[in-house]
């Protein structure tokens, strides 16, 4: 507990392109949470690299998505943005936390699994102690909450096995983490397969709308979106499609499904889909007008790049010289 605050971390990888699932899942509600409690918001770097990378254009991605992290409205001198790869400790605390995870745990992730098929070319250690990164990086901060999606909910519960068995052998040494239950974000599914979550990975890039995406690309994506042949605007699981954009009109409208049912009572879907890609712009063009700005502001960034590393360094550094103390390394002499 930081400042009397619970502490909340969350990160995300420095790959692909942000999309509107990631705003409006995400990013959107990250930009109120630093009034509750003390954050901090990785640049999952040390995560990408189990996936072969361009080193120029991974590095200009990593600051890109650090820079949106500013441009959405999360305040730098409130929250604690910083790249993982600027603090050892994530990595120095994973191979400690390696040591006290059994291979059976890591066998039964099913992310694991999923990625391997994906890059049966690169079924490298890293993506199998995956996890083990992911746990270091949330009790380095002597993380309270962690905000997870479905498909990290295992992960979590890792994490949470993990510190449980590091604090019965040392004592009470890791803040076991609870999964973030707040208001939750809008779950945005892919424009094409809606079935399917909006991803920055998607290959057919008509399924997901990227933040950066012009006014044109936008209107375009929404009116291509897949739909059906009933014609009205209803909130239905035998609509997936159209209740996909309900979602993303309600989410960037405030709205109930309800209210966009009424205001659309007797119109068609192009209509419908002209008013959400309407939509979609005005919520993404001063997100993108601010991203522009900064990202001609070098120093600035330079600032916030270098005096966040610090302060998450400070933080990881404390929870860290604990850890290898319990475990017995030799301190160095000074």
């Amino acid at each position: 507990m930081i400042n009397d605050k619970k502490v909340l971390f969350s990160a995300m990888q420095s790959t692909g392109n942000l999309t509107l699932g990631n705003y409006l899942g995400a990013l959107k509600n990250w930009t109120t949470l630093c009034d509750e409690y003390e954050c901090f918001y990785a640049v999952a770097d040390l995560h990408s690299i189990t996936v072969r990378q361009e080193p120029a254009e991974f590095r200009k991605r990593a600051r890109n998505l650090l820079t949106l992290f500013i441009a959405a409205g999360i305040d730098p001198e409130k929250n604690c943005l910083y790249y993982q790869s600027h603090v050892s400790g994530h990595a120095e605390l994973s191979w400690i936390l390696n040591c006290f995870t059994y291979m059976g745990e890591l066998n039964r992730m099913t992310q694991f699994k999923d990625k391997a098929a994906k890059h049966a070319d690169n079924i490298n250690a890293g993506l199998y102690t995956y996890p083990v990164l992911m746990a270091a990086d949330i009790l380095l901060y002597q993380a309270d909450v962690v905000p997870v999606g479905k498909d990290q909910l295992q992960h979590l519960e890792l994490t949470r096995d993990i510190a449980q068995r590091f604090n019965s052998i040392y004592g009470d040494v890791f803040t076991v983490p609870e999964p973030y239950i707040g208001k939750s974000g809008a779950r945005v599914m892919s424009l094409q397969d809606p079935t399917k979550k909006m991803s920055k990975s998607d290959e057919n890039q008509n399924g997901s709308i990227y933040l950066m995406d012009d006014p044109d690309t936008i209107m375009r994506k929404c009116k291509r979106a897949v739909t059906d042949s009933e014609g009205c605007v209803r909130y239905r699981d035998e609509q997936p499609g159209i209740r996909n954009l309900i979602d993303i009109y309600c989410a960037c409208n405030d709205l109930t499904p309800q209210e966009v049912e009424k205001e659309f009572d007797g119109k068609g879907y192009g209509d419908f889909k002209m008013a959400v890609g309407e939509s979609v712009i005005s919520v993404l063009k001063p997100l993108q007008d601010r991203y522009q700005d900064l990202s001609k502001n070098k120093d600035y960034i330079d600032r916030i790049v270098k005096e966040n590393a610090e302060k998450a360094g400070y933080y990881a550094n404390k929870t860290l010289r604990k850890v290898k103390k319990k475990v017995g390394f030799t301190e160095m002499i000074r």
